[in-house]
């Protein structure tokens, strides 16, 4: 594989995969599902060039030149996920804008978890971390820094914060109406879902 599919792997984990398959489900056209129809797509109507989608997939220009005119038609597992996410990644990107548009106007995020949640209080006192389930509408000013987080490619890592500081706020402080200065720790994600 090459440096950049191994780099958008590594930015890959549960927030953004979240976030990006709550997306999805808002889509009005189901999204191409053969090898050949991915790649076309990528290449014609998103623009992408050969070789920087084979790049991304991590395997030559040629094979993507052979994706293009049918002459392979099973790829490897691993090309085969790679390629399904790089077209719904690009799938319609006016749907995905008036979603994310909507979400930090109006209504928010409705987050879904089960994961470690731990505290950080002022004047040193804390709460041990422990598993809890927690489903939160989170507000549409928290939703607006979680997807600019996300359209900027921020490390997983910064999502789990943003995400934490959401369901902090709305859940844990009440909306600031209790628990001023409580910072939330949000670790070992069993699941998180996100719903529009």
């Amino acid at each position: 594989m090459t440096d950049e599919a191994m780099q958008q792997i590594a930015q890959r984990g549960p927030v953004r995969d979240g976030l990006e398959r709550a997306e999805r489900t808002k889509f009005t056209e189901p999204v191409p599902t053969s090898p050949t129809e991915q790649v076309r797509f990528l290449v014609e109507k998103v623009k992408v060039g050969t070789r920087a989608l084979a790049a991304r997939l991590g395997v030559s220009q040629r094979t993507v030149q052979r994706y293009i005119k049918g002459t392979i038609r099973t790829p490897r597992q691993a090309t085969r996920e790679a390629l399904a996410d790089q077209a719904a990644s690009e799938w319609q990107p006016e749907v995905r804008a008036q979603v994310r548009e909507r979400a930090s106007s109006t209504t928010g995020l409705l987050i879904s978890v089960r994961c470690r949640f731990g505290f950080d209080a002022p004047g040193g006192s804390s709460d041990e971390a422990r598993m809890r389930r927690i489903t939160q509408r989170v507000s549409p000013a928290a939703a607006r820094e979680i997807i600019a987080g996300l359209e900027a490619g921020v490390p997983e890592k910064d999502l789990h914060d943003l995400v934490a500081h959401a369901l902090g706020e709305a859940y844990f402080q009440d909306g600031g109406s209790r628990a001023a200065g409580l910072t939330v720790r949000m670790r070992d994600i069993d699941y998180i879902d996100f719903r529009y």
